[in-house]
């Protein structure tokens, strides 16, 4: 088997979405399998692309649930660690008319304890794309420095950093959530923030000013994320506003990932970062069609089926 084009680092989670109470009101919940990166290297593995994960499980029915997971789907998981003494993470979504909220059951994770001397050095090398994301540097410092041992890796060896702001304030500090967070991107070939992460992280709001920002970080692209609105791709030369895609949303968990993961697995095969771009907001936008994050990723061919010729 080649080695992956594509490795993600972080946190995989197995995920309870919850569902509306049945006649005897009892709360029900749909099992699946969530975590930014995981969601990530699916939607890639979905769109052809070779993808790894890095990360570590417990040895627990959560750990092999996700090991099946990624098997099924074509992502692979060489380089996962099982950890027998630190649980797999689990999280629960809350729907209600106020949007989503999530609880989880992260505390000491298997994927915290993940560390720079755990990683696959040879692996990472190999790749032409390494993904993280801020949620992969505040689970734990530990882990936060094995993503920075891992970007050091991958740009050492000439592939690609993408870096994924994903900011959640539960997990860290707003100022340690910045400085860790820009750091990585500082490092990066390609910025995925999205709007509501980058107003949190920069108090910026317009996103000609949040696009200023994040070039000027370093990355040479950033493509800033828009939800149902879209997303804006900027280099330092120019900016196209690429426009949503109507759909019936019921849950939006995990479309931002899906955005990457489509983005960049669009670019593996050769697409050019607008094109790539294009088709992500599609992916994207169809992942909220359906419950929970890896169930309802769509495959090319649905893509496809929706997606406008390009002006």
């Amino acid at each position: 088997m080649n080695p992956p084009a594509l490795l993600c680092m972080g946190e995989p989670m197995l995920e309870f979405s919850g569902l509306p109470p049945d006649k005897a009101g009892r709360k029900l919940y749909l099992q699946g399998f969530g975590g930014d990166t995981s969601n990530a290297a699916i939607a890639a593995a979905r769109q052809g692309a070779a993808v790894g994960m890095i990360t570590a499980l417990g040895c627990d029915e959560a750990g092999d649930s996700l090991l099946a997971l990624w098997q099924r789907e074509g992502v692979d998981s060489s380089a996962v660690r099982r950890d027998p003494n630190h649980p797999t993470a689990i999280y629960f979504i809350h729907h209600g008319p106020d949007g989503h909220r999530f609880s989880y059951l992260r505390k000491e994770s298997a994927a915290a304890h993940l560390g720079p001397a755990d990683l696959p050095q040879a692996l990472i090398g190999q790749a032409r794309f390494l993904f993280a994301s801020g949620i992969s540097l505040a689970i734990s410092p530990l882990a936060a420095d094995a993503v920075l041992a891992a970007i050091a890796i991958a740009r050492n060896a000439g592939a690609k950093v993408a870096i994924d702001t994903n900011y959640r304030p539960a997990l860290w500090p707003p100022a340690r959530a910045a400085a860790l967070t820009h750091a990585a991107i500082a490092r990066a070939d390609i910025a995925l923030p999205s709007l509501e992460d980058a107003t949190s992280l920069t108090g910026l709001t317009d996103p000609d000013a949040i696009l200023d920002f994040y070039l000027g970080l370093g990355p040479p692209l950033v493509v800033l994320k828009r939800g149902a609105a879209g997303a804006i791709l900027a280099t330092k030369d120019r900016r196209l506003v690429l426009p949503g895609l109507a759909v019936s949303a019921v849950d939006p968990t995990g479309a931002g990932d899906v955005f990457c993961g489509s983005f960049l697995a669009r670019l593996l095969a050769g697409d050019a970062p607008d094109a790539a771009a294009r088709y992500a907001v599609a992916a994207a936008a169809l992942s909220t069609t359906g419950y929970g994050a890896v169930a309802p990723i769509p495959r090319p061919a649905e893509i496809a089926s929706v997606m406008a010729p390009a002006a």
